[in-house]
């Protein structure tokens, strides 16, 4: 009917038009005032709508509940166990009322990307059978005063006619990278953002102004430390669940998932791989799997084999080869790079060397693959120092062969520099224990070009100490282009420079 207005107003209004002129009428006035509203009208409607229309002009999805479960979830038991554990709040409503206790409004989901957050809010739907209605922080985003917090009054809204519609007794709103919105609160500013903010904290407030249908807000960051104290305070986010990296466990167990649609080779050994990827997370492993089978059906394979997984791992952390022909002598000082740091690693960790090649992949020219190594969480300073001497080995020995340094050494330098700073975050030190916001830079800086001198130092003698190794490896990477580690090894023993 809408429809057939329309096209009646467009055949009425240019013949009204021309009737009026036709009987002498100034129709000036009226036309340019036709234009201006037009033009407004067709301005608001590319705009997305006003904030009272805000959430027509953003289409969510709006179908049934996900079809996700928790078992579709890997490596994240404890997550996932505390989450039901929430969620059985909305679940079982007459049991907790009874115990007079008070229903949960939010629960924050913090870690870093890729973890699964979002499946997770996702599985959480499904689990309580409740009406999902998902967007993110970046949708509230907007230059014109008003329109976020409108943009928040229509999700809640929307949560609970879709649920009434529906006959659902309870809707989850997911909202990802809640900290866009939900920042801290500047003293004396007023910002857009602020309103939304506001806006978020008085529907949260007013959930259970009704006692249907129940909404539950459920919010996903990784960067936890900007949100605004109102917004993570009890009454609010009342469960904050850390989703983190999966461990080697875990890691095996979203790689099976990710297997279950892929011809795997009998001798695949997915324990294995799960050592290999050490600290990627679900998104990785899923990303290696993928490109597991990409490097078998290159090679017109009907199953993926060992070796593709394995070059999945290097894929996805290293990046794809690329056919960058270096010079002879760029190649021969990208040689006594990686090598550099593999002694340095053979030194401070014995066997963990597994090849060091001289193919290039990603942004690097050539790289060091290290054997898996035992899972740690907690961090002595010795072992930090350690870390920082394989990060500097390169640079330390282009200066012994070539003088001085190279732009290939930026990488290392961001990482040894990151883990200098979670030294003085941790009293290790001689800064001691410390407040980082209390301290100056100078102080900071100061403290940083001592640690980095004192240990480019000691690596430097340390590697003095190898220069025949170095130059029995160069000959046979340069003309290889790959020296496996145990091959490396054979060559310290044999100067006993290493324990058999």
């Amino acid at each position: 009917m809408h429809k057939y207005w329309k096209e009646i107003l467009m055949g009425f209004i240019p013949v009204l038009i021309i009737f009026l002129v036709y009987i002498g009428v100034n129709v000036a006035p009226i036309v340019v005032c036709a234009l201006l509203i037009g033009g407004l009208m067709l301005a608001v409607q590319l705009r997305g709508g006003i904030a009272v229309g805000a959430g027509a002009g953003r289409k969510r999805n709006k179908g049934a509940v996900p079809q996700f479960s928790f078992d579709q979830i890997g490596g994240q038991e404890h997550a996932k166990q505390e989450l039901m554990e929430a969620l059985d709040f909305l679940i079982r409503h007459e049991d907790i009322k009874k115990f007079g206790i008070r229903p949960i409004k939010g629960i924050l989901l913090t870690g870093p990307p890729g973890t699964g957050k979002t499946l997770m809010a996702k599985a959480a739907a499904h689990y309580t059978n409740s009406v999902f209605v998902a967007t993110s922080g970046s949708e509230f985003v907007e230059m014109y005063v008003g329109v976020g917090a409108g943009r928040v009054r229509e999700l809640f809204k929307e949560a609970r006619t879709r649920a009434q519609k529906e006959n659902k007794e309870s809707a989850i709103i997911f909202i990802d990278e809640i900290d866009v919105i939900g920042g801290k609160r500047e003293g004396g500013q007023q910002r857009e953002y602020d309103q939304t903010l506001n806006q978020l904290l008085t529907e949260m407030d007013g959930i259970y102004s009704s006692e249907t249908p129940r909404i539950l807000l459920i919010a996903a960051t990784n960067r936890k430390e900007m949100l605004d104290s109102a917004l993570l305070r009890p009454g609010r986010f009342d469960r904050h669940i850390q989703v983190d990296l999966p461990d080697k466990k875990g890691r095996k167990h979203i790689l099976e998932l990710h297997a279950k649609n892929k011809p795997l080779h009998e001798d695949v050994d997915l324990d294995k791989i799960a050592e290999e990827s050490y600290g990627f997370s679900g998104a990785q492993l899923e990303s290696v799997m993928n490109e597991a089978a990409i490097y078998a059906l290159r090679e017109n394979l009907t199953k993926i084999e060992q070796r593709h997984l394995s070059m999945g791992i290097d894929k996805v952390m290293m990046g794809e080869k690329t056919d960058r022909e270096a010079t002879i002598e760029e190649k021969r000082r990208v040689a006594i790079h990686e090598l550099g740091h593999a002694i340095m690693a053979e030194l401070v960790n014995p066997g963990s060397v597994r090849q060091v090649t001289l193919s290039p992949r990603g942004q690097a020219l050539g790289y060091v693959r290290h054997n898996p190594q035992q899972e740690q969480y907690l961090y002595t300073k010795p072992y930090l120092e350690g870390q920082i001497k394989i990060a500097l080995g390169g640079a330390a020995a282009e200066e012994i062969f070539y003088g001085g340094r190279s732009t290939g050494s930026r990488n290392d330098f961001e990482q040894a520099l990151n883990i200098v700073q979670t030294m003085m975050a941790s009293g290790l030190t001689n800064l001691g224990i410390v407040n980082m916001d209390m301290v100056t830079k100078d102080e900071l800086m100061k403290e940083n070009s001592y640690i980095l001198d004192e240990l480019m130092k000691q690596t430097k003698e340390q590697l003095e100490q190898y220069k025949q190794i170095f130059e029995n490896s160069l000959d046979i990477l340069m003309r290889e282009e790959t020296l496996s580690g145990d091959e490396f090894r054979c060559q310290i023993r044999d100067m006993k420079l290493l324990p058999a």
